[in-house]
């Protein structure tokens, strides 16, 4: 079984939180990389650039050999300099990307002419502060942010005492207004809870009747009377998101795929995606191609990939680097069951790419991805090697212990089929011993159970010479198909023993 989307973000959360400046650092693109080196260069420094050295030694070594940089910096001195070094580094590395990335997302942009705002106005500049006010108003109504609207009217009615040009009944008026809007917002939360609620008290929607949507209409005619409310994008965009939650925890992915499809081309036909909601919209067709491919219907989920990929190159690729690797990885979950050796080329490929190898979390899953793709095309020498490798990696070190251990038993099971038996027997030893505490822990009985049986199997072959083992091996199989838990699994434990049965 390969690493598949549904262990994206249990993988995700497995990678251990590092130095926050460390991990700011390695995650830096070249763009921001380059960047921060001429920002950081604007002003002449005669002193030693300590802060640039402290970078480059972050992004090439992480937070190894740090002692080694201390010495160097700080023969002499406590270690409050070196700490004073990290927090100024910090601070700089703030200031570039905000700079950088001034203008690329709107609440990011509308908070920036607001701080504009605040500057000119601390300084008694009104005119300049208006300037930015009108473009910060502008900005937060185009993305409807009632909560920054709230306080952009707030200080047009403080600057009006200023300036008499600025009438306070109509930023008054605006208030009022916009805090009607925000009490509709509370009515659109209302609904949302009920909403979720008869969802998850509602009988599955996989019969030929599907009743969601009528569920839906019934539910909003019964909490929201006001047409225009009904038809708000805000209120559309946050069904959209209660609804998908709620199906993808019920794993509902038949119901999920046509409420997706439909949902999508209504939004796309009344025109409601634009820049300020183009996360939603990248949202939408990545659910969309990971559930098809749930529905085993890999051929349109991969149709759907390249749409995805043509909607992260609009408006100048904003986002595009947020998902990526989703668009990555819908070809490899694809095609490792199209055409494997095609997924394998597509790994190979972004094993090489800078931004894969930039980030360990991508990085992890490249390697683990080429060592499940080679061990089921039985390569079993090349799904070693990815496996040796992958404990080189930072994203391995950093990772949650239960991912580790099945790493491990992957590696076992590897060693076992070319017949490395004296390997896979000290591996066996290793795990059972680093990794004692989790083998009794209840949700990590498979991997108990498979250590037990992998004792037991290089003696025991063929099986059905060895009753007892393979009955054992029989009710291991029968309880892991049972409890479905081969999503949770890098190697599906049941699909490999099944044919030594």
């Amino acid at each position: 079984m390969l690493f598949k989307t549904e262990n994206l973000l249990i993988l995700r959360v497995q990678i251990d939180n590092m130095d926050h400046l460390t991990r700011l650092i390695q995650g830096l693109s070249k763009e921001q990389v380059r960047f921060f080196k001429l920002f950081a260069s604007r002003t002449e420094h005669q002193h030693d650039r300590k802060d640039l050295k402290l970078f480059d030694h972050l992004r090439k070594f992480g937070d190894h050999e740090n002692e080694k940089l201390i010495e160097e910096l700080y023969p002499s001195e406590s270690k409050n300099s070196w700490y004073r070094l990290r927090n100024r580094l910090l601070h700089e590395l703030n200031k570039s990307l905000t700079v950088l990335h001034y203008e690329e997302d709107e609440f990011v942009y509308t908070c920036n002419l607001l701080g504009l705002y605040r500057y000119f106005s601390l300084r008694n500049k009104l005119d300049e502060a208006q300037f930015y006010l009108n473009k910060a108003e502008k900005s937060a109504s185009s993305i409807e942010n009632f909560e920054l609207l709230d306080i952009i009217y707030g200080e047009y009615i403080k600057l009006s005492n200023d300036i008499l040009m600025i009438d306070p009944e109509k930023y008054i008026k605006k208030r009022k207004q916009n805090r009607e809007q925000q009490e509709a917002l509370r009515t659109i939360d209302d609904l949302l809870a009920v909403v979720t609620y008869r969802l998850k008290t509602t009988q599955n929607f996989s019969a030929d009747s599907n009743p969601l949507v009528e569920l839906l209409k019934t539910t909003t005619d019964d909490f929201i009377k006001d047409r225009d409310l009904k038809n708000s994008p805000l209120l559309r965009f946050r069904i959209y998101q209660a609804v998908t939650q709620v199906l993808l925890q019920r794993h509902d992915y038949k119901s999920l795929e046509e409420y997706l499809l439909k949902t999508f081309n209504q939004f796309k036909s009344d025109n409601l995606f634009n820049r300020g909601n183009h996360d939603t919209h990248l949202q939408m067709l990545t659910y969309i191609v990971n559930t098809l491919f749930k529905n085993s219907k890999l051929e349109k989920s991969l149709e759907w990939a390249e749409t995805l990929k043509m909607t992260m190159e609009m408006y100048n690729h904003l986002l595009y680097d947020k998902y990526f690797f989703f668009y990555y990885n819908a070809l490899v979950i694809n095609y490792s069951i199209l055409d494997p050796s095609n997924a394998i080329a597509i790994l190979e490929e972004l094993r090489e790419d800078e931004r894969f190898k930039s980030n360990s979390f991508y990085h992890l899953f490249v390697y683990l991805n080429l060592a499940v793709l080679r061990f089921d095309k039985g390569e079993f020498k090349d799904a070693i090697r990815n496996l040796t490798k992958i404990h080189l990696l930072e994203g391995y070190k950093n990772a949650d212990r239960s991912l580790r251990m099945k790493i491990n038993i992957c590696e076992i099971i590897t060693h076992f089929e070319l017949q490395q038996i004296d390997t896979m027997e000290y591996k066996v030893g290793q795990v059972k011993k680093d990794y004692k505490d989790l083998l009794l822990e209840d949700h990590h009985w498979a991997e108990k159970e498979l250590i037990g049986i992998l004792n037991k199997l290089p003696d025991a072959l063929p099986l059905k010479k060895h009753p007892s083992t393979f009955q054992k091996v029989v009710a291991f199989i029968n309880k892991l198909n049972h409890k479905k838990e081969s999503e949770t699994l890098i190697i599906d434990y049941a699909n490999w023993l099944q044919k030594y049965i």
